[in-house]
């Protein structure tokens, strides 16, 4: 599958249609929409709000959403950098106690404590910055 490069706005949409399309398929072979993580010891869930994320931040670039195509390996072996508490203004991190950075390779995956269950959520992933 041809990932468009560019930073237009068609561009933009195409690769959100391909993140989307990419996580419908996940989820019809992964019906329980969760993997195990290593380092959480503990399941990292895929939620509507990991997709609506997700396929918003990550269609920014090429790189980032080429990621997403290593969603199992990234959430299975993600290993985490930091715990912080989730940004005040930011009604997407309102339902999560902790927001948790995790990196796995090049990868970056966003992960949220979820208040009510205690699980942890799939919020975002991303292409690392490479500095």
């Amino acid at each position: 599958m041809e990932i468009p490069k560019g930073n237009t706005r068609e561009d933009h949409k195409a690769r959100k249609k391909i993140i989307k399309d990419f996580y419908a398929k996940w989820i019809s072979d992964h019906p329980d929409k969760k993997v195990w993580n290593q380092t959480l010891h503990s399941f990292i869930h895929i939620k509507f709000r990991s997709i609506n994320e997700t396929s918003g931040q990550a269609s920014i670039s090429s790189e980032s959403t080429q990621e997403v195509f290593r969603l199992t390996d990234i959430l299975s072996n993600a290993t985490l950098v930091k715990r912080m508490p989730p940004k005040r203004d930011d009604k997407n991190q309102k339902p999560f106690s902790q927001i948790l950075i995790m990196k796995q390779d090049s990868a970056l995956l966003v992960v949220g404590k979820q208040k009510t269950t205690g699980e942890y959520v799939q919020y975002c992933i991303s292409a690392r910055d490479k500095k």
